[in-house]
Order: structure tokens, then sequence, then C-alpha cells
């Protein structure tokens, strides 16, 4: 088995090396039963990721299948990339999709952001989310949105759909460029034969591209993307890549150390997946890490999840 390649020496004064724009070797198989190494593409210079490459390796060689793509924020270089062109199931990450067409039919008065939706006209879903334990019966569009985007609500994102309509998110993903990302279906509880067989697919790739747009105010419109950013800035899931951030959960919108970040993830069986930006006083960047795996035990998960704290700790070192 070949060893990863080893990352140039830092410059002194902090300033990345001149190796940094070049990529390492890529080795090619990731993610395929019989292969060893994740190909990647790594920036060396001021931070490596050499911690990051051998967590994803060890899943790869496990048999899981694994997408990872981290670009700078400014101007766009690759920092990292692994299998980023891979389809794979993405669970509840695909609902970004959702809430940017729901903002955009908002701003084109389309929607009403206030308009009312009872859950009781909803098949019911009990996956995940905090609505099928509220009184409220109903609530308008823009709370619905805040819950989908916050706490992953299964309820209120299906509520979304419902009203905004499955074809016309497709034709904006469609408008995007996004050529590998799909939202299949609402969320069930059980999915059957007759049913799409996953929530979501996407690409790591993809989904830094998204959410580096967001931040950049280039998806559909300025106020679209300074919406959905919004939304997603009330993530309150920071247990995987985010949990190296050191934020609070449930209150992180205006971080005093200045910690730029936004983030959605995504949760399937054998399904784990997040992507975001973190912007810091030296980089910001966008990424995305995808991770399909059998979830036979609590020690195969939990396996897959050191892979995305790992990625995480290592992204901190990156942008301070």
């Amino acid at each position: 088995m070949p060893p990863l390649p080893e990352p140039a020496a830092p410059d002194p004064a902090g300033a990345p090396a001149e190796s940094s724009r070049r990529d390492a070797p890529s080795l090619r198989g990731a993610g395929r039963k019989g292969h060893k190494r994740l190909p990647r593409r790594a920036a060396a210079g001021r931070r490596s990721f050499t911690s990051t490459l051998r967590a994803l390796d060890e899943l790869a060689t496990s048999g899981a299948r694994v997408s990872v793509r981290i670009d700078e924020l400014d101007g766009g270089s690759v920092v990292l990339a692994g299998d980023d062109h891979v389809t794979l199931p993405v669970g509840g990450l695909g609902v970004v999709a959702l809430l940017i067409e729901t903002a955009a039919a908002i701003e084109s008065g389309r929607l009403d952001a206030l308009e009312i939706v009872d859950r009781a006209q909803l098949p019911g879903v009990a996956v995940a989310g905090v609505w099928q334990h509220l009184k409220a019966p109903a609530l308008p569009l823009s709370d619905l949105a805040v819950l989908a985007a916050a706490t992953g609500d299964a309820l209120a994102a299906n509520a979304l759909l419902h009203r905004v309509g499955l074809q016309s998110v497709r034709a904006r993903v469609e408008q995007l460029g996004l050529r590998r990302t799909a939202l299949l279906d609402r969320f069930r509880d059980d999915r059957g034969p007759d049913d799409a067989p996953h929530l979501a697919l996407s690409t790591a790739g993809e989904m830094a591209q998204l959410f580096a747009g967001l931040v950049n105010s280039s998806l559909v419109s300025p106020g679209v993307s300074a919406q959905v950013a919004e939304w997603l800035s009330l993530n309150s899931d920071l247990s995987l890549v985010a949990s190296a951030t050191g934020l609070d959960p449930f209150a992180h919108e205006n971080d005093q150390h200045g910690l730029l970040f936004v983030n959605k993830t995504g949760r399937a069986g054998g399904v784990r997946a997040e992507a975001g930006v973190l912007g810091g006083p030296r980089a910001g960047v966008a990424y995305a890490l995808i991770v399909n795996f059998d979830d036979l035990s609590i020690a195969h998960r939990l396996r897959a999840h050191d892979a995305f704290r790992v990625l995480g700790v290592e992204l901190m070192e990156y942008v301070f």
C-alpha cells in the first residue's frame, strides 16, 4: 500500500508554500470494494489535511463510499478533493435545494411568506423534527423554512415541498447548473418499493459549490442567497464537522471570535453528509463531505462520525 503524500513544509511566516497550488498525487478507486485508497488532491502549505486523508482512506478501505471537497472562497481554488464527482445519497442535505426554491418563490411573489400551512393536510412523518411535538397545528411558510433549516424538521420540509412542488425544485436545481444533484421525494418513515429509494442525491463538489454561491450572493439573486444563508445559520446540528468549531449549537449567528459559519447536515440509514462554509482570519472555505457506510453497529457509525470531526479540526486549523 503506497504511503500518503507528504505535504510541503509550511512557510515560517505562515504564508502558503509555493507547492500549495499543486495537487498531491491522485489515486483511483475510492468507495468500491477491494480498493484501498481514496483519490484526492490536497493543497499542501501552511496547513495540511493528512489526518483527514488517513481517516477517509480507512473508511474507503472498509467499504464505505466517500466524497469530499474543500474550495477556497476567495478565488475558488481546490484545497482538497476526493471522488467529489460521485453521486451519493445525502439525506436531509437535499433540503437546501428546497429552501432555495422557497426563497426564490417568496422573492418573486409566487408565494406569500405568511401563508399558513396546516399539517393535517400532510401525511404524518416522525423521522426528525419538533413540529410534530408542538401544539400549533398550522404555521406560516417562513416559519416552516426556519424549522427545516434549523432542526432538520421532516414534517416542515414536507409542508414546504407540498406547497412549492417537487418539479419546481428540480427545475431550480437544473437552472443552478447542478447536474448531479436531485431532490427525489419527501421525507418518509418507511420507503416502499414504489417510492424513490432516497430522499436526495448529490456530490461533494456540487454541495461545496452551492454553499460557496450562498455566501457569495450568487445563487438566484443576492436576496435569495442571503435569505437561505440566514435560515441555515440557525442550524443546531453541530455534531459532525462543526463539532470542532466550539460554537453554541443554539446561538451561533454572531460569534464573538468572528467565525463565519453556515452548514447543513444530512442523515439517513447508512448516510452521513455535511456541507457548509467556514471562515476565519486566515482563510474562508466551502466544504462538503458525504459518507455512505454499512451501519451494522455503533462502532461502524462512530467511525464515520469521527472522520467528519477530524475534517472539522483540520478545517479550523486551515482558517485560523
